[in-house]
C-alpha cells in the first residue's frame, strides 16, 4: 500500500537529533498518525510505519507540525518524566472524584469501577479525599469511570497549557485524539496544578520503590 509521505509534506529538512524523533514517533498514538497521513488507514498498517526507524524521524516531524526547532540535545523527558499520561489523568481524576470513590461500597460496583481504572487509582483517590473537586456524588460504576477519566483528562490538558507548545504536543501526542485534554474548562485549570502535583509525586515515589 503507497502511504503519501512525500505529499504529506515530510520532504523537510530534518532539525532535530534522529535519535530523538524516533522515540517521539514511536510513541505517538496511532490515531494522531492516521490524522496527519490517512485516516482510512488500518491500525496495523499504522503500527508498522510507527516501527519503521528510517521513517520515524519524518513523521515526528508531521506530527509536530514544525514544532521542532533545536537539535534535541537539550530535549529530555517529557514533562510527565515519560509516565503514561493516561494513567496520569485517571489518578488525577480520582482525585477529583474522591467523594464518590469512598461512597461506592458495594462489591459489585467496585469490581465494575476498579476494572476501568485500576485498584492503584482506586486507593489513590480515597488517599486524598481532602483534595477532592467535585461535590456532587455519582453511585453508577461506569458513569464515574467516564467522568474520572474525563475529568482527570481535562485536568492533564490544564496542566499541559502552561508549558510551551512543543512539550504540550509531545505528551498529547501520546493520547488518542479528542480526549478532553484538548479541551479543558476553567475549573479544571484552577485545580490541574496542585493535582498534577499530587501525581507526580505519587509516580516518583513509585518508580523509587522499585
Amino acid at each position: 500500500m503507497s502511504i503519501p509521505i512525500q505529499a504529506a509534506g515530510l520532504h523537510r529538512p530534518l532539525q532535530l537529533n534522529s535519535v530523538w524523533l524516533n522515540d517521539l514517533a514511536a510513541m505517538a498514538h496511532p490515531t494522531r498518525l492516521a490524522a496527519r497521513l490517512d485516516p482510512a488507514l488500518s491500525a496495523a498498517t499504522l503500527e508498522q510505519l510507527q516501527k519503521r526507524t528510517r521513517l520515524q524521524p519524518r513523521l515526528a516531524e508531521l506530527l509536530f507540525d514544525n514544532e521542532l526547532h533545536s537539535d534535541g540535545t537539550g530535549l529530555g523527558p517529557d514533562l510527565l518524566r515519560g509516565h503514561d499520561p493516561r494513567r496520569t489523568a485517571i489518578l488525577a481524576g480520582s482525585i477529583w472524584h474522591a467523594r464518590s470513590l469512598l461512597k461506592l461500597v458495594s462489591r459489585p460496583h467496585l469490581t465494575a469501577l476498579i476494572e476501568h481504572i485500576g485498584a492503584d487509582a482506586h486507593a489513590f483517590g480515597i488517599r486524598h479525599l481532602a483534595q477532592a473537586i467535585a461535590t456532587s456524588l455519582i453511585a453508577d460504576p461506569n458513569r464515574l469511570a467516564q467522568q474520572i477519566e474525563h475529568d482527570g483528562h481535562a485536568c492533564l490538558g490544564a496542566w499541559l497549557n502552561d508549558s510551551s507548545a512543543l512539550e504540550r504536543s509531545r505528551v498529547l501526542l501520546r493520547l488518542p485524539v479528542g480526549t478532553a485534554a484538548e479541551n479543558p474548562l476553567p475549573e479544571h485549570s484552577k485545580a490541574s496544578g496542585q493535582l498534577f502535583a499530587l501525581v507526580l509525586a505519587h509516580l516518583d515515589t513509585e518508580n523509587s520503590t522499585k
